[in-house]
């Protein structure tokens, strides 16, 4: 079986023919909970298995419902938050008993979630500082949630912990990051000083066809900047990386590629000297 199941339903409906055979052949993952031996759940697997320890009544909130809802960059060993009202959870799971009004929940998959627009509520004020950005981010890539919504969740949940961080996290999120070392690079920007730049700006070639998208940067100074990750250094990726960088310095950008272990006081400088240069060219050509 590839999802958990109930063994105390498999055995009364047959689907497992004996307790030893319940135990030798299946791993317990909680109590009553178990899963086809032979490797380590990933996290939609532990997803399901919280909730069936639940007996089917808890609700998936916090990162496991972000994952749910297809945010990336979630680890398959993070802690599985659901929202009900039981103390004593075992190990990988944390319960909750927040009060979920209707509309703040849904069916997916299955399984019964938080909707995008709560779970943007629960990351944002439980998760402390740029690390809740950065969730807010993967969230808001996937699957592009309402701020608004997600602003009036906080006001009919004024007294939860950790609203008045909501607000400020909301105005630093940007579903236009890719990763979390992109939402990094802007945060890093903005408190340098800069103005919030735009994400995913397109690129068209002669003909008015998107080609390519930039990660971040200003239309009128044309200045992009981009994270470059590990798999840029992959042969075929590099030699499209060529192409790619050619085609954007004849469309008039500056492109900044920034790396891991550039220092950030070196990306400031590279970025202020981009921005300099640009403004001072705008001015000579008036």
């Amino acid at each position: 079986m590839e999802m958990p199941f109930l063994g105390s339903e498999a055995l009364c409906e047959g689907l497992v023919a004996n307790k030893h055979q319940l135990r030798t052949r299946f791993q317990a993952l909680h109590p009553d909970v178990y899963l086809a031996a032979g490797r380590a759940p990933d996290l939609r697997q532990r997803t399901a298995a919280a909730w069936l320890w639940s007996r089917r009544r808890g609700v998936v909130a916090g990162l496991a419902a972000s994952a749910v809802h297809g945010a990336n960059y979630i680890a398959d060993d993070v802690p599985v938050e659901l929202i009900w009202a039981n103390a004593r959870p075992p190990r990988g799971i944390v319960t909750r008993r927040d009060r979920l009004t209707p509309g703040e929940w849904q069916v997916v998959f299955g399984l019964p979630v938080t909707t995008p627009a709560r779970t943007a509520f629960d990351l944002a004020r439980l998760i402390d500082g740029d690390q809740a950005v950065s969730r807010l981010d993967a969230l808001g890539n996937a699957t592009r949630f309402d701020c608004q919504e997600v602003a009036e969740i906080t006001r009919r949940h004024s007294g939860s912990p950790g609203v008045p961080q909501v607000r400020s996290a909301l105005d630093l999120h940007d579903p236009g990051a890719q990763s979390p070392r992109e939402t990094w690079l802007r945060l890093l920007l903005i408190r340098a000083g800069f103005p919030k730049p735009r994400t995913q700006i397109p690129i068209y070639d002669d003909f008015g066809q998107r080609r390519y998208a930039l990660d971040m940067g200003w239309d009128d100074v044309m200045v992009a900047v981009e994270y470059d990750g590990d798999h840029h250094r992959e042969r075929m990726h590099f030699r499209r990386d060529i192409v790619r960088s050619e085609f954007i310095a004849y469309r008039g950008w500056t492109h900044i590629r920034v790396v891991a272990g550039n220092r950030p006081a070196d990306i400031i400088n590279r970025v202020r000297r981009a921005w300099s240069a640009s403004v001072h060219s705008d001015r000579e050509i008036s």
